[in-house]
């Protein structure tokens, strides 16, 4: 883990520390290409310069996020009303499930939108896989 990534779990509460440390764990092993980083003050995974997947600690629990999320077809997320965002959001550890989390960063690899260049075009997003 790199030590931002670990300065910002580290700073969580404990029961929101075990799912930082796990979310990272599941996302490292499953995007071994991807760049990490903490970005806009949470970690997020990229691949190519387009982010990914990431998460953050919200006022009542930790927030997972998928950019590209809403085109995944998951009926368990909560879903974005701008951009192609979805999210899943946990207040313990129990309530990830290890194989949904697998599924999800699987498909975070082959299912993708621009925000590399959401700028570029005004905000609009283009499918890139």
């Amino acid at each position: 883990m790199k030590k931002e990534v670990q300065d910002y779990n580290d700073k969580q509460a404990i029961a929101d520390k075990e799912i930082c440390d796990l979310l990272e764990a599941e996302i490292s092993q499953e995007l071994t290409e991807a760049e990490n980083k903490i970005w806009h003050a949470h970690p997020v995974w990229f691949l190519d310069g387009n982010p990914i997947v990431g998460y953050d600690k919200l006022k009542s629990c930790v927030r997972l996020m998928f950019w590209s999320g809403k085109s995944f077809d998951e009926s368990q997320f909560e879903c974005g009303k701008k951009f192609q965002d979805a999210s899943m959001r946990y207040t313990s550890v129990e309530q990830i499930n290890i194989e949904d989390l697998r599924r999800w960063l699987k498909k975070s690899r082959e299912i993708q939108w621009d925000y590399k260049n959401i700028m570029k075009r005004k905000g609009r997003l283009d499918r890139l896989k």
